[in-house]
């Protein structure tokens, strides 16, 4: 396992919740850092612009409350998305906010900068940088970002295609820094398979949509209860970057999930005030498949946790 740097070190449970566009807000992110895990959203989630600060107090002092009410049980810190690219147009006002308030982790997609790593080095804050390859890993690490998370296949919203064992195996060759894996987690089993191939954190996402305090339609809830990984499209039509998507959310656009145009990835706009053309297309991981239930964050999390201390004695079992 890697030398971890605060807020890393000493987590109650292993695992960082992703960023969920539209999805995590305050209510979300602070429900999973109270049950143990790290919470996050992404800065765009917030609109207007102005509601990030508004946003971010009211986490902080949520969590500040909890853990004066609950010392023997702080909960887990929590973190912000930076979408890094050039359409992002709120980047500079969101990371001022970050700033301002020290916030613990800064998770960046599509784009590594110097300057953002920088910025949240300022104040002791930690980077953890998006990646799908080992080229972009390097890149990440050589731009000053404090760890990454793998990327891989299977992973809900923007996806690689890696294998987690290829991907996770080759970042290790050179990388003992922090390292997340993401790519079709949902219970505790697999948590515990993510640490035993070589990751420190689990980064669960499309599980948490099906959760109480997600900021999801009911519809969409139900749809990841009752679909499985046959029922996810890899495309990259609805934000330029490839993806895996609900297929039932794409029928009801309109559109067949199976003969999906390619999109023009140049024409990528993550602007913050932009319209959403897909809004209704639902973003999700292959792991769903063992989500059988709506239920609350804590809930959840204890499962997780259940989950991961089974397979924990099962494998010491075999082991004797």
């Amino acid at each position: 396992m890697s030398k971890l740097p605060a807020p890393l070190n000493h987590l109650p449970f292993p695992v960082i919740a992703s960023p969920l566009f539209i999805i995590s807000t305050p209510r979300l992110v602070i429900a999973q850092c109270i049950a143990g895990v790290v919470g996050s959203m992404p800065a765009l989630n917030a609109r207007p612009a102005e509601q990030l600060e508004e946003w971010l107090i009211e986490i902080a002092e949520a969590l500040a409350a909890h853990n004066k009410a609950h010392p023997e049980q702080p909960a887990a810190p929590f973190a912000i998305n930076q979408i890094v690219h050039k359409s992002n147009d709120r980047l500079e006002h969101d990371m001022a906010m970050c700033v301002k308030y020290k916030v613990p982790i800064i998770i960046t997609s599509l784009g590594a900068r110097e300057d953002i790593n920088a910025a949240a080095h300022s104040y002791g804050g930690v980077v953890l940088h998006d990646v799908i390859n080992n080229k972009h890993a390097h890149k990440a690490i050589e731009k000053g970002a404090d760890g990454l998370i793998a990327v891989a296949a299977g992973a809900g919203g923007h996806a690689g295609v890696k294998s987690p064992f290829a991907l996770i195996q080759e970042i290790r060759q050179w990388f003992d820094g922090p390292l997340v894996l993401s790519g079709a987690i949902s219970t505790g089993d697999a948590v515990l398979a993510a640490q035993a191939a070589g990751a420190d954190f689990a980064y669960i996402g499309s599980a948490f949509i099906a959760t109480q305090e997600a900021r999801a339609s009911e519809a969409y809830k139900q749809a990841i209860v009752d679909s499985n990984s046959d029922d996810i499209v890899y495309s990259n039509l609805f934000t330029g970057v490839h993806g895996n998507y609900l297929a039932p959310s794409i029928r009801n656009a309109g559109l067949d999930p199976e003969h999906l145009p390619e999109s023009d990835p140049s024409k990528m706009n993550f602007g913050g005030d932009k319209s959403k053309a897909w809004k209704d297309i639902w973003g999700c991981g292959q792991g769903i498949g063992a989500v059988t239930q709506v239920q609350s964050t804590a809930d959840y999390v204890v499962q997780l946790k259940r989950e991961y201390a089974a397979a924990r004695a099962r494998l010491q079992l075999s082991a004797s």
